[in-house]
């Protein structure tokens, strides 16, 4: 499966690049995000309660940054297993200054297995689409408050 999308985000590149790079702070972004521990240089240890459709659990994996051009890119590498399946993948984001403002850009891929497989290619979409926008719009609420 591939994702894409742009947001703005009402902050300059460089607060959008502390806020997605602080665990803590990611760790409240991260929707069902149970726990976000460091787990070595830019790794961690992540726990998280997710559902699609009827199938719901807990997921523990990991998360880590790579290829880090700070403000303004960076590579994500993700994955997880749980009761339900297990889920997979990578995401690159770009960063840049619009009028004071973040464009921020990003392309993934996942790989899902497992019981969350059977649910069928479009709603895993439409739901790692809603786990994504969520994600953003805590981003643009947290940096809202700064």
């Amino acid at each position: 499966m591939k994702l894409s999308g742009q947001y703005i985000l009402t902050a300059p590149p460089a607060k959008v690049w502390a806020l997605l790079t602080d665990p803590v702070r990611l760790a409240k972004l991260l929707p069902g995000c149970e726990r976000l521990d460091p787990d070595g240089p830019d790794r961690f240890k992540v726990a998280v309660k997710l559902g699609i459709a009827a199938i719901s659990g807990n997921y523990s994996g990991s998360v880590e940054f790579g290829e880090k051009k700070p403000p303004k890119s960076m590579r994500m590498k993700f994955s997880g297993k749980g009761v339900p399946g297990f889920v997979g993948g990578t995401c690159h984001i770009e960063l840049a200054e619009k009028s004071g403002q973040t464009e921020l850009r990003y392309t993934g891929e996942a790989q899902v297995g497992g019981m969350i497989a059977a649910v069928g290619q479009r709603m895993i979409e439409g739901a790692a689409r809603k786990i994504v926008d969520q994600f953003f719009a805590a981003a643009a609420d947290q940096l809202k408050k700064e």
